[in-house]
């Protein structure tokens, strides 16, 4: 593949806050830890505390991936040094989206590989593993219950049942029939049909299948794939539930931070409750709250705690207890020696609304990296863009804007008035002066009439432009054509379109190309073909 790469404030698509961060704009230097510069991951692994948990780490992700291990000694070799004190993790994190969902769920498992690499070169004495967190715990089925293949809707249709890493496969047997249906034959495909195969119908919850798939498109690449909902992992993070639940101290932090963060006139991203942990059985996630009689209730269950009943709930069953959207990533950053995470741009603004609480909890904050964001296309489409005229950056703004600039630029005439409205302009300022000598209440009927005359003229000017489309008929719809190809729905490729076409086009080595092109410290947007 080739690539080119240009700046995510060229797309239109990306953020105030993303773009701020970015520029290291030191507005944000309050809530955020160190900069995103190989300065920043330096000064990083300087500050870093010790990691205590390491074999404990390294007990749970080997029970985790069972008799997987044998396929890639790599992979083995990478959660080994997690034992060691120099090693550390370059995390992602993401929905267990069916099929891997949209593509940039690809994209940010390349960038965490390719940044943990970089960083191996940067400083070899060091060890950089790169890690994906499976969001098993998450319960929003609606979110990753569907993707698209060329634009066709394959969905698991099934009712939704506590966390989604523990939801039962069996049933999904359609939606894999109807997704490998779309692939077609050949080598590619046949590979990913096996693996798709293997990993839904062969395992029977979604975080089992989940794993075995990211690990079977990505152990070349030494991947490590961590499922947090793990009674072991989650006794680590005991006091931090305790204090959130019952003395509310995250609330307080991360409201404070929000506020700040608007006042410096950045969106925030989410919303912190009194408590942020959810109760966590197979049957159900519901919402732990404090009533105004002093008991703990569980919504929806019938459930209640008195503080004494809960504390020992929390200190019995740590693994009970499941951490909403502000509190998942201090759980991350607790049981990981994690250096970084990369998330996409509103995960880049909810991380920087916690960035206080970790400080409360003497907690390190990682480097925020944004994903690396790309758009993949073939030469045919690449030559038609140049045909028409158009840039690689051109081709980000409106069809509608993009058609007119077409047209202006291969007609023969000049289709604005401009010059024509200058001239009515100054015969009307003639009138207004000749209305006002005879009846100065004339003046609001002269400028209703002129009024009137350039809402003709503007009319006018959009006929000329209808009339001269006409004449570029076949050229407009190659625009709208390009259009459609590289923004599905009008929005951004990575954003719905799933991998697996590409994959039966390009097999093994789409990875390889991504790895190859992805700058994970450059930022620049960056587009294939």
């Amino acid at each position: 593949m080739k690539a080119t790469y240009i700046d995510y404030s060229e797309t239109n698509s990306f953020s105030k806050t993303l773009l701020a961060y970015l520029n290291q704009d030191q507005a944000l230097t309050p809530f955020v830890g160190n900069w995103p510069t190989v300065a920043g991951f330096e000064k990083q692994i300087k500050e870093k505390k010790p990691f205590l948990s390491r074999t404990l780490l390294v007990d749970r992700l080997k029970a985790q991936y069972g008799d997987l291990l044998a396929s890639s000694p790599l992979v083995s070799a990478h959660i080994d040094k997690l034992l060691l004190e120099d090693t550390y993790t370059i995390t992602t994190g993401h929905q267990l989206n069916i099929f891997t969902g949209p593509l940039y769920f690809i994209f940010k498992i390349i960038t965490a590989i390719r940044l943990a690499d970089d960083l191996k070169v940067k400083f070899p004495d060091k060890e950089f593993v790169p890690v994906y967190w499976m969001a098993t715990e998450d319960h929003d089925f609606a979110e990753i219950n569907h993707t698209k293949l060329s634009g066709k809707k394959i969905a698991w249709d099934t009712p939704a049942v506590s966390a989604t890493g523990r939801m039962d496969t069996a049933s999904i047997v359609d939606a894999v029939k109807q997704y490998n249906g779309v692939l077609g034959l050949s080598e590619n495909s046949c590979k990913l049909t096996r693996i798709i195969e293997d990993a839904y119908l062969k395992h029977t919850n979604l975080a089992d299948a989940t794993r075995y798939m990211v690990h079977e498109l990505f152990k070349k690449f030494g991947l490590v794939i961590i499922d947090a909902d793990d009674e072991q992992l989650k006794a680590v993070f005991k006091p931090i539930i305790a204090d959130d639940i019952l003395n509310e101290k995250s609330f307080k932090a991360i409201e404070k931070t929000s506020q700040e963060l608007e006042e410096a006139g950045f969106a925030t991203q989410v919303h912190a409750r009194e408590i942020n942990f959810f109760y966590l059985t197979d049957e159900y996630r519901e919402r732990i709250v404090l009533n105004d009689d002093g008991r703990y209730e569980v919504l929806h269950q019938d459930l209640y705690f008195t503080r004494a009943e809960l504390e020992q709930e929390i200190d019995l069953h740590p693994e009970r207890f499941s951490p909403n959207v502000v509190m998942r990533p201090m759980y991350q950053e607790i049981i990981l020696p994690n250096l970084a995470y990369i998330g996409g741009g509103a995960e880049m603004v909810y991380w920087m609304q916690l960035k206080a609480n970790f400080d409360q909890y003497g907690i390190d904050f990682p480097i925020l990296i944004p994903r690396n964001s790309a758009m993949i296309t073939e030469d045919n489409v690449v030559s038609k863009i140049f045909r028409q005229d158009l840039t690689f950056k051109s081709i980000f703004r409106d069809s509608e804007m993009l058609k007119k600039e077409f047209v202006r630029r291969q007609t023969k005439h000049r289709l604005n008035l401009n010059d024509e409205w200058m001239e009515l302009n100054a015969i009307f300022g003639k009138i207004k002066l000749r209305t006002h000598k005879i009846d100065p209440s004339l003046a609001p009927s002269t400028e209703a009439i002129k009024a009137r005359l350039k809402k003709a003229i503007n009319n006018l000017e959009k006929k000329l432009m209808r009339a001269e489309k006409r004449n570029h008929k076949d050229a407009l719809s190659n625009i709208d054509h390009i259009k459609e190809r590289l923004f599905p729905g009008g929005g951004l490729q990575e954003r719905s379109e799933n991998f697996g076409l590409l994959y039966v086009k390009y097999g093994d080595s789409l990875f390889d190309e991504l790895y190859k092109h992805f700058n994970p410290l450059d930022f620049k947007f960056t587009i294939l073909y």
